[in-house]
């Protein structure tokens, strides 16, 4: 990362202008997280959600990835999930159905109608969620307290039921107005910032933790006393350590990639020379990002969030298998490890096989080999030792298929190791309530959007300062 680019392309008029209007919608998003639902008395409603909310992983889980909107009930509370539901939704489409793949191949106005259908995809689904987040906040508030949330008439659903699916819409819009600056993926960096602001309140908590002396001081060497709580502070430690390692490896993993040599093959036309070169194909270790690990947590939500819906209803015939998916898609806590029981373990083996699967689908989509090797023989460009066409073809889907095998692995491996962390204090310091899951997941996302939104961030530098460099 060339840094000293960076800070001098902040000069620059276009990227200034570009990195304020993102840092604006950003704060436009952050305002909207606070604005209720239209459907009871706002501050006795968000006392009472909030209570609910932290009262589970599930609902600490959604609250994390939408930013806190869950806790204060907010119109934007279904937030990216519709629309990141009808992406995988248009692109498995895309896959399976070969109109569609040659309308995906025909560059942009191919592209622009499907990303149309993939709108339009996104309304029905957010009026659904909508909906459905409605009934389960109404059926679990009238469980704690009748007074909060009454029976709401025809007219107060269709006002919330609206707010919330234009919420969802908004932030689509959103997302692609950032997208359009060109300095990064706008639905990532929207998800990023939600999870960025709900820092302080992690924070507050582990200082809290930290400070709460009432089972004793740590004792340094006998010389003197600290009043922070002896456990926490060298939990904390190891949690601060382990974050900084996997910190390190996550950043190495998301720069690696496999450099592949093109040779251009030198041509004589007239008095002129053309070709005769090398250049480099760089093929990324995890070419999707973090993609994959915002499909997985976005899809893991949903048998939880119909196991919500059909527990809410009260019928009988359903408690079973509400229950069942409730308890096995949820992150589970350090207790749930103990004993004979596999449930578990569920969760994270669906999140690690998960981010593997959506890690070979997306690069499957963002790296097209058969379009490469193709734009190659057309520019006379080979790899040496492979000949031009479908043996190009055939080498760079071996490799990228190797590559995709080991950084799958390692990502998954990475992203169910909170698990482990929590395991271990759990049996060795009788240490619960970590929430690691939580934060590991988010760690991940954050690292990966901010090393990706950087990169970008990067390349818009070179080609504002190139001019600089000819002088």
């Amino acid at each position: 990362m060339n840094w000293k680019t960076i800070f001098k392309s902040l000069k620059n008029r276009d990227m200034q202008k570009r990195l304020l209007i993102v840092l604006g919608i950003i704060i436009v998003y952050r305002l909207l997280a606070h604005i209720p639902v239209p459907l009871a008395e706002p501050t006795q409603l968000k006392e009472v959600v909030n209570s609910v909310v932290s009262g589970t992983d599930f609902g600490g889980f959604l609250n994390l990835l939408s930013g806190g909107a869950l806790a204060s009930f907010s119109i934007v509370l279904v937030g990216l999930t519709p629309f990141i539901t009808a992406s995988v939704i248009t692109q498995l489409l895309t896959k399976a159905i070969p109109r569609l793949e040659e309308l995906h191949k025909d560059g942009e106005s191919g592209r622009r109608k499907i990303n149309q259908w993939t709108r339009m995809i996104t309304v029905p689904l957010a009026i659904v969620q909508s909906i459905a987040y409605i009934f389960i906040l109404r059926q679990t508030v009238l469980a704690s307290n009748s007074t909060a949330l009454g029976d709401p008439t025809a007219i107060e659903w269709i006002v919330a039921v609206g707010a919330m699916s234009a919420g969802a819409i908004l932030l689509m819009w959103l997302g692609e107005l950032i997208t359009e600056q060109g300095i990064g993926n706008g639905i990532s960096l929207l998800i990023f910032a939600g999870i960025i602001s709900q820092l302080p309140s992690i924070l507050s908590t582990f200082g809290t933790s930290l400070f709460n002396t009432s089972s004793g001081s740590l004792h340094v060497f006998n010389w003197f006393t600290l009043p922070v709580n002896p456990t926490m502070f060298w939990s904390i430690l190891a949690i601060l350590l382990v974050s900084l390692f996997l910190l390190y490896f996550l950043v190495k993993i998301n720069e690696a990639q496999r450099v592949v040599t093109i040779n251009y093959a030198k041509r004589v036309q007239g008095n002129s020379s053309y070709g005769g070169i090398k250049s480099i194909l760089p093929i990324k270790l995890i070419a999707a990002g973090v993609i994959p690990v915002i499909f997985a947590v976005a899809f893991l939500s949903l048998p939880a969030f119909i196991g919500q819906i059909l527990k809410a209803t009260g019928n009988e015939a359903y408690a079973v298998l509400a229950n069942n998916l409730i308890t096995w898609f949820q992150a589970p806590n350090p207790g749930n490890f103990t004993g004979t029981s596999l449930e578990a373990f569920i969760y994270p083996i669906v999140y690690f096989v998960l981010v593997i699967f959506f890690t070979y689908f997306y690069t499957g989509i963002v790296f097209n080999a058969s379009e490469i090797a193709e734009n190659l023989q057309k520019q006379g460009g080979f790899i040496e030792g492979v000949r031009p066409g479908k043996q190009t073809e055939k080498y760079l889907t071996t490799t990228v298929n190797r590559l995709i095998l080991f950084g799958s692995v390692v990502l998954g491996l990475i992203a169910v190791t909170p698990f482990a962390a929590e395991y271990l204090l759990y049996h060795f310091a009788g240490i619960t309530n970590t929430n690691l899951s939580i934060g590991g997941t988010g760690l991940l996302i954050v690292v990966s959007v901010g090393l990706e939104t950087l990169r970008q961030i990067n390349s818009r530098a070179l080609m504002v300062t190139y001019d600089d460099y000819d002088r």
